[in-house]
């Protein structure tokens, strides 16, 4: 995290101290570096440019799950991004930052009627559909409004990302994707439908991979379906590789960008001119994380320090409201002290004061510190503030973009008030 480093012995963002952060916008408040996200999705459009790809046959679809705040996606459109989006809410947030939605393509497992409407109202992309019932129901709903939905199947090519079994995604036994033995039937199934129109192959096998090798693997079986396909007068103009490529949280050495693509394309490129006479396929992507994740970091300050009889807490005022990831996967983020110092360190568990034994943000870790003392819980910029909750009553934290020395507030922070704005008491 380059954009996150010690200056006189005080954590800045980029060149804002993260103190000067706190005192103005208050604690727990999520901070993210401008120069980080462009220097992160740069590595994918760079890498498409170095091999020949331009806006015609590349387009890096930034996952907005992982963080859909206004301003990163604004951000990343003006870059080039498109977007990849898992509900009608995400479009909407997709809009309203001025992303374009012939740049959108639509995934997920559940996508309803009215979804489906508002995506075909907006002429999106593709769908990437996931079943043969979500097929019929797409066809009959572009049907009633008299158009045809653009749509590539999400395949689940059974490989094993070696990553955490919630964030698995490419398993035979995970609700997500066709089985590949089934994608002969159900393209065929798609192509038959008067108001679908086969335009493309997804597939998105994991997060976190620190490895290429298992999605190069899932490309193979991409590659001799398309081949299989195409035999049948089915041909695809687009290939959807999905995301997934992970980042350094414990001292991880995830594959670099640039390393992956350049092996990605080479394989691309190779059965293109051995098949099908060098003819271009465009090539989508899906990241978010290794966008997004090592950009932001969770700022919370020291409320009570606390020695029981087998461990010290550190006991903050963010909470697994505000990042839920320790206690859903057990991750692992680093801990660092905003002001650095030379006492004597202890062993702490970080913990936040919501009423769950779960709560807890790091532990076991080594920590010279005091209340009052700010702490950044680090590479929190993905799947931070979207998981986020209002479990007891808690208002969101606040988020800020830093640029350099100029700090933006791109989302206040919630007031009590609020959270019950849309409740009613009875007559």
């Amino acid at each position: 995290m380059s954009h996150f480093s010690y200056q006189d012995g005080v954590l800045c963002a980029e060149n804002t101290p993260l103190a000067q952060i706190a005192q103005q916008f208050g604690s727990p408040t999520y901070v993210y570096s401008k120069a980080a996200l462009v220097e992160n999705f740069s590595a994918y459009a760079d890498a498409c440019k170095q091999h020949g790809r331009n806006d015609e046959t590349s387009l890096v679809c930034y996952s907005v799950k992982s963080n859909s705040n206004l301003a990163v996606l604004n951000l990343l459109g003006k870059l080039g991004s498109g977007f990849d989006i898992v509900s009608g809410g995400e479009l909407l947030r997709v809009l309203a930052a001025g992303g374009s939605p012939r740049k959108v393509i639509f995934s997920g497992v559940g996508k309803s009627r009215e979804e489906m409407q508002l995506a075909l109202s907006h002429d999106i992309l593709c769908f990437n559909v996931e079943s043969i019932p979500e097929l019929h129901r797409l066809n009959a709903v572009a049907a009633e409004m008299g158009k045809k939905a653009a749509v590539s199947l999400r395949v689940n090519p059974n490989v094993d990302a070696k990553t955490h079994p919630y964030i698995s995604t490419g398993l035979k036994d995970n609700k997500f994707g066709i089985a590949y033995e089934d994608t002969l039937t159900t393209y065929r199934v798609a192509a038959a439908l008067p108001n679908i129109d086969v335009v493309g192959i997804d597939c998105h096998i994991g997060s976190q991979l620190l490895d290429d090798a298992p999605l190069l693997e899932a490309v193979d079986k991409l590659i001799e379906l398309i081949d299989t396909l195409d035999a049948e007068g089915i041909h695809l103009h687009h290939l959807d590789i999905g995301g997934g490529i992970g980042i350094n949280y414990d001292n991880d050495q995830p594959v670099a960008v640039g390393d992956y693509l350049a092996r990605l394309f080479a394989k691309i490129d190779a059965w293109r001119k051995q098949k099908h006479g060098g003819a271009p396929i465009k090539v989508l992507f899906e990241p978010g994380r290794s966008i997004v994740g090592n950009a932001g970091i969770l700022l919370t300050e020291v409320q009570y320090i606390k020695h029981g009889e087998t461990k010290n807490f550190a006991i903050v005022d963010a909470a697994m409201n505000d990042l839920m990831r320790p206690a859903m996967y057990e991750a692992w983020h680093g801990v660092l002290p905003v002001k650095q110092s030379t006492a004597a360190a202890a062993t702490y568990d970080v913990v936040g004061p919501v009423c769950e034994s779960g709560d807890w943000l790091a532990r076991s870790r080594e920590l010279a510190i005091e209340e009052g003392d700010l702490l950044a819980i680090m590479s929190a910029g993905a799947y931070g503030m979207t998981m986020s909750s209002n479990y007891n009553t808690r208002g969101r934290a606040a988020e800020v973009m830093v640029e350099g020395d100029k700090v933006h507030l791109i989302r206040k922070r919630e007031a009590a008030s609020d959270l019950f704005a849309l409740e009613s008491l009875l007559p």
